[in-house]
């Protein structure tokens, strides 16, 4: 693959990328804040990074919190995809949003950076590629002719560091995430179809997911030899491996990638409301106590423990992985 073809032809995201996704937010009609006795109506678009999650109900401490020490009353509304997140918020119809670290570039702005959030201290985390041990699959390389499961097309632990890996390890990624690779298929979805669709599916040979759904199934010795970043900074490491005798799923590890900065909370640029300072001064000041759950809960947990502040230059290698795959962001609308 010629270094020119990316510089010179860089390409732009398929502008009708996610609307069937956007067709499907809910509640999002004439969304935008309005005062209710003296009180704030603020939306809360929450990005659905594992389709088996209720992230509504992993969200209520945040929800909670911010009303007790905000004049606001919260709106949660579930997007159906991640480019419906960014949708929602550059049509005025979401005021703060749990968004991917892609929409940070793709929704320059668009939306403010409030901070970063963070997993037991770490504010950065991984994505990896696997595959199942009966694969056959050894390496990268033997993915070639293959059909690969994928999150999200801006997902940036589910497709698009993953696709520089590859493209690193020596495969032609042609024109995906929106247009097809040359040497493998693929399929896009959330994390945890694509890894459930590895584990059930014949035909499909790996899957590309954030380590917080894959390092579950993975052996923690697996990564002790791929990865020491991932062993010295990831919230997973400890957890790796702990599913995989009680659901009886087991996945081999092929590739860890580099540290990526964790997803932000944002908040609508263009949103011109008193109370957007207040929002934003105490997200910053959330503690772990107040994002837990009581014990009579008995979902998935907010994933994250804290936000420490951040900026748009936070995501520069975001931007850099765009770079690579030859990709730009332009309205996605």
């Amino acid at each position: 693959m010629s270094d020119n073809r990316w510089s010179a032809n860089r390409r732009t995201f398929v502008k009708t990328a996610g609307v069937a996704g956007v067709v499907g937010l809910a509640g999002c009609a004439g969304g935008t804040a309005g005062d209710t006795e003296d009180t704030t109506t603020a939306q809360f678009i929450l990005n659905p990074a594992e389709a088996d999650v209720e992230i509504e109900q992993q969200y209520q401490p945040m929800f909670e919190y911010l009303e007790s020490e905000v004049d606001v009353e919260i709106e949660p509304d579930r997007a159906e995809s991640y480019t419906a997140t960014l949708q929602s918020m550059r049509n005025d119809q979401g005021e703060i949003a749990d968004i991917s670290p892609s929409a940070v570039i793709a929704g320059e702005g668009v939306v403010d950076v409030v901070g970063v959030r963070i997993a037991y201290g770490a504010a950065q985390y991984f994505s990896t590629i696997t595959t199942t041990p009966d694969s056959g699959i050894e390496s990268l390389t033997d993915l070639e002719g293959e059909l690969i499961y994928m999150g999200d097309i801006l997902s940036v632990s589910g497709t698009l560091v993953p696709l520089t890996v590859l493209q690193d390890a020596g495969l032609d990624v042609g024109t995906a995430p929106d247009g097809d690779a040359v040497d493998f298929d693929a399929e896009y979805s959330d994390h945890t179809t694509a890894r459930e669709q590895m584990v059930q599916r014949d035909d499909v040979m790996a899957a590309t997911t954030g380590a917080f759904s894959s390092a579950p199934y993975v052996p923690q010795e697996q990564f002790e030899e791929l990865s020491q970043d991932f062993v010295d900074i990831s919230a997973e490491y400890d957890g790796a491996g702990d599913a995989i005798e009680e659901e009886g799923v087991e996945l081999q590890l092929l590739a860890v990638s580099d540290p990526i900065p964790r997803a932000p909370l944002v908040t609508r640029s263009n949103w011109d409301d008193p109370v957007k300072a207040d929002i934003e001064e105490a997200i910053l000041d959330v503690s772990e106590e107040d994002l837990s759950h009581g014990e009579e809960y008995d979902g998935e947990p907010l994933w994250f423990t804290g936000v420490e502040e951040g900026s748009v230059e936070t995501y520069e290698p975001i931007a850099t992985v765009m770079d690579e795959l030859g990709l730009e962001f332009e309205d996605l609308s």
